[in-house]
């Protein structure tokens, strides 16, 4: 039913898989490879078809240097960490109250609340273009970072009370049962039981959604437009003109992008792991 460990193959099978790996990881690497190189071209090898050879000149600070000093890089860096990080903190903390609601209490309504949550995670975005962009428009919320971090927010509730609710579910009741025999209120419970046990799965949803909504670009382009409230995603397109396109500033950009979520995780990756693990094996 499951595969067998490499380490009981064969001879042969395991110097083929030894072999192909690095292989595969060189292939699985090519496009970011690819990117890196491009952001220290020079934009002449771009219009002599020169894509994958040696550069014509080392142009890594004059490059970087454009995208940092010479462009609206920094302000659309800025507006990226202005609306994810409010999502991040509004989607984990509404996700964690309505989980503990739905994992904790055996109320008439609460597998159809569930069902909602859920079902709203199978709704294609792309056909909420319309109504979410004329919502925003009546709203006056176009083309503003409050209402992308507003959308953001109620887009990944869904996901988040899923993953919450089941992380809760799968605690030890007799706690709470312990708290409010002590008589303890409800929401002290939350606070002082339930959620220090959460640290491992707030840690694991905030990586997961920081790394969503920076990486996001469909909503960045539907719903602002211009430095004022775009995305660093969407704010690498400024490096394309009319009649050409700088693809050794974009490259660069995207490195620049690529960034903090590429940190993020690294700093919370042991909480990250163990929030995806817990409860795994009993």
């Amino acid at each position: 039913m499951f595969p067998r460990p490499i380490q009981q193959a064969s001879a042969s099978a395991q110097t083929a898989y030894k072999t192909m790996l690095p292989i595969a990881l060189i292939l699985w690497l090519l496009p970011l490879i690819a990117v890196a190189i491009f952001s220290i071209k020079p934009a002449t090898d771009f219009t002599q078809g020169n894509y994958w050879g040696v550069p014509g000149s080392f142009e890594l600070f004059n490059n970087y240097g454009q995208v940092f000093f010479n462009s609206d890089m920094p302000r659309y860096m800025l507006n990226s960490v202005l609306i994810t990080v409010p999502t991040v903190i509004g989607a984990v903390a509404l996700s964690a109250m309505a989980g503990f609601a739905l994992g904790v209490y055996n109320f008439r309504s609460n597998i159809w609340v569930f069902f909602m949550f859920v079902a709203g995670n199978f709704v294609p975005f792309q056909i909420l273009m319309v109504p979410v962009r004329d919502l925003t428009l009546d709203l006056g919320l176009y083309n503003t970072k409050t209402g992308l971090v507003l959308f953001h927010i109620a887009f990944q509730t869904g996901f988040c009370t899923l993953f919450m609710r089941n992380f809760i579910r799968a605690l030890p009741f007799p706690l709470i049962e312990a708290a409010r025999v002590e008589g303890v209120a409800e929401w002290r419970i939350f606070w002082f039981v339930v959620l220090p046990l959460m640290k491992p799965a707030l840690a694991a949803l905030a990586v997961l959604i920081f790394t969503f909504i920076w990486n996001d670009y469909f909503w960045a382009i539907v719903l602002t437009q211009g430095p004022d409230a775009q995305p660093v995603t969407a704010g690498i397109t400024s490096f394309n003109a009319q009649y050409r396109a700088a693809y050794h500033l974009m490259s660069a950009g995207s490195i620049v992008a690529a960034l903090p979520p590429v940190l993020m995780f690294f700093l919370m990756q042991k909480h990250f792991i163990a929030g995806l693990t817990l409860g795994a094996v009993k």
